[in-house]
């Protein structure tokens, strides 16, 4: 490849250069290979999707990377057909990727749950389907500790994770920001209840209740006394930012409490074990909410077919 930009960047020597090798038609061969690579695609395993996830971020990472670069060399006139190339390569890369995840997703019936909820894509269903195995998993909570969401549980220098860094990145801030941007769609489920938890947040902060929390919080920390946060925590409240993050996670774990449900369904063919508070607490219901949109209109493939016994 490094040999063919060598040739088109030189103008005497991309005369005899031949029609297939031209920029345009590279990239082409690209996308052709899209169709072979989709029927690949639905006999991935579990830790190949998981690589893959990894790869299509990576991809993306580079593709932001070059289109900032085109732009910057556009700006000052001197625009290179290298960096281009570069930027279609991966633009090309990242699209393909997005639809072979989508379409490994797609074939699993959790894969369609996840796919039918406003703010989830082909990427974000894939990867949770990569990195989630209910069969390890009795309850939700299990899945908020590996995402990094159970606020006990710290991680010290020396010690091992205790959670799965690039679920939780996936999770708490990939999926929770999808959320944020569906919040005002109504048929954002969890996009509406991170904006009625944001609204329930302000109000309880505005009325006080977070005045310990700001005070332990200011101590915990040297924080700039220019800040806007070191003022809010100065006045025993919260800033905007800690409010939103709060209200976002709130969102992802009612989430994933739903998305522990609906797999455990496919997977074991029953409900899950009722928590505790619901269980002793005079077997008070009230605060269970039942996942939207489940069961699915069309069930696909089922768990056990990427997840066998232990």
């Amino acid at each position: 490849m490094s040999a063919e930009l060598a040739l088109v960047e030189d103008p005497v020597l991309a005369e005899g250069l031949p029609e297939e090798l031209s920029d345009t038609e590279h990239i082409g061969t690209i996308s052709k290979l899209d169709k072979d690579v989709k029927r690949a695609a639905l006999l991935m395993s579990q830790r190949q999707a998981r690589w893959l996830v990894a790869e299509y971020y990576r991809i993306q990472e580079m593709r932001v990377r070059a289109s900032n670069q085109v732009r910057a060399s556009d700006k000052d006139g001197i625009p290179n057909l290298c960096i281009s190339y570069s930027l279609d390569g991966y633009e090309t890369m990242e699209r393909n990727l997005k639809k072979v995840l989508g379409d490994w997703a797609a074939q699993w019936t959790v894969g369609r749950w996840l796919q039918s909820q406003t703010g989830i894509g082909p990427v974000i269903s894939a990867g949770l389907l990569a990195h989630l195995d209910i069969r390890r998993c009795k309850t939700a909570g299990h899945f908020w500790a590996y995402a990094g969401l159970d606020p006990t549980k710290e991680w010290k220098k020396g010690e091992k994770r205790p959670w799965n860094a690039e679920l939780k990145t996936l999770v708490a801030f990939k999926l929770g920001e999808c959320f944020v941007k569906t919040s005002g769609k109504e048929s954002g489920y969890y996009g509406q209840m991170y904006k009625a938890r944001k609204a329930l947040e302000t109000e309880r902060n505005e009325a006080g209740d977070n005045r310990e929390a700001a005070a332990k919080i200011l101590e915990s920390k040297n924080w700039g006394k220019e800040t806007n946060a070191r003022a809010a925590y100065e006045a025993g409240k919260l800033p905007a930012a800690h409010l939103h993050a709060r209200a976002r996670r709130y969102a992802v774990k009612i989430f994933l409490s739903h998305l522990h449900e609906v797999m455990y369904r496919d997977w074991h063919g029953e409900a899950p074990p009722v928590p505790y508070i619901f269980e002793k607490a005079d077997r008070d219901h009230r605060h269970y909410i039942a996942p939207p949109l489940w069961p699915v209109a069309e069930p696909g493939r089922n768990l056990r077919e990427m997840l066998p016994e232990l």
